[in-house]
Order: structure tokens, then sequence, then C-alpha cells
């Protein structure tokens, strides 16, 4: 079983996921999930590729694969702010792999933590709440092979199915599965996943079946 807090490392593809403290739930109205996902834009998409996604009530997913070392300390570069203070040059960090990489993982980490802070922030000052409302540490575990990729991003879109909130994939709003049957513009990596299933057809015939859960692990 890989490490659930597996080291965030440039190019590499993550199984992001998290849920909910105790009994909460994330997501009590259609603006919630719409004000996460354009955090998740702001915050997540400088700093990574999103293969997939689905937001559920008590908790979520996300397939990523971070940018490149270059792409990431051009993005601290840009911003100059305190947002990834462990971010430094090629040129300062030459000759230091070992903290190169620990500053890389942490900026990484860092910007899903504030993600997760900035939408409990409002969260909570809409519903008249305090405290965390994400569980400690969200849980990342790196994917390394392409098989168990097509098998995940099958689980996570059939997530509402399984919950018996959708009778099918695409009858749940809150999952990137719309994006992939769609011509429409999208910011996920459509052309990669659509290749991974052969092409378009054979994604949603995949999808009209249960998913292989050999080797995932449920959430």
């Amino acid at each position: 079983m890989q490490d659930k807090k597996a080291q965030l490392e440039p190019e590499g593809m993550y199984h992001i996921y998290n849920r909910a403290n105790g009994h909460e739930q994330l997501f009590l109205h259609a603006e919630n999930y719409r004000f996460f996902l354009e955090k998740y834009q702001h915050y997540i998409f400088p700093i990574a590729q999103t293969y997939c996604y689905c937001l559920m009530p008590n908790h979520f997913h996300f397939v990523v694969k971070i940018r490149s070392e270059e792409e990431l300390l051009g993005f601290s570069k840009a911003i100059r702010t305190t947002t990834l203070p462990k971010f430094q040059t090629l040129e300062e960090l030459k000759g230091n792999e070992e903290l190169k990489e620990q500053n890389l993982s942490k900026a990484i980490s860092k910007q899903f933590s504030k993600l997760f802070s900035s939408y409990t922030q409002a969260f909570n000052k809409v519903n008249h709440r305090k405290g965390s409302l994400f569980m400690k540490n969200f849980n990342r575990k790196k994917i390394s092979d392409s098989n168990y990729l097509l098998k995940l991003i099958h689980y996570i879109h059939h997530n509402p199915v399984e919950a018996r909130l959708a009778t099918t994939p695409k009858d749940w709003k809150y999952t990137s599965y719309a994006a992939f049957i769609s011509n429409e513009p999208t910011q996920l990596e459509r052309a990669e996943v659509l290749a991974l299933f052969n092409d378009r057809d054979n994604f949603i015939y995949c999808h009209q079946e249960l998913p292989q859960l050999t080797g995932i692990e449920l959430f």
C-alpha cells in the first residue's frame, strides 16, 4: 500500500483526497461546490494539471500531475508573495538537491493548504461556525501505473452512483465527467484522459459499467 502522505514532487501524479471533520458536510448548496472549484482554479491550476475530480457532500477526489520544477519556480518568481515562502531560484539551490526537493514539496503542499483554509474561512463566515472543516492533513497517493490511473478515474467518476446520489456518472454535476464527453473548452487534461480509454466512445462505454475496485483504496 502506498503512503497516503507521499511527498509531492514535480511531475509526479497523485490522487488527492480528503473529507469533512466528523459528520460535517463540506458542501451544503450548489454555490459551495462552485466556490470551491473557483478557489481550486486559483490555487492549484498554477502548480498542477488536473486529470479528474469529484466533489461529494462530505469529501472530494482529485487526480493531478504536479507541474515541472521550472514551471513551479517560475510561478513562485511571478507572484513574489509569501504564498510559497520556501521556493528559491534554481541558481540559489544549485548543489543542494535535497533542500530543493524539500522546499518544493512544502510549497506545493502549502498551495493545497491555502485552498482548504480559504474555503473554510468563507464557509465558516456564511454558516456562522468556527474551527476546521476538513480532516487534518489531506491524503495524497502517488500514481505510477497507467492501468491504475484508468481504474482510479473510473472509480472517482462513479462515486456519486455508489453513494446513491446519482443514477449514472453524468447525472452528478460536480465531477469532471461532463468535460470528457463534451467538446467545450476545458482546463482539464481531456486528451490524455480519453487516450487512456482509447477514445471518447470507449470512455463512455466503460463508465456505463461498475468500476473495477481491485487495488483501489476505497474512501
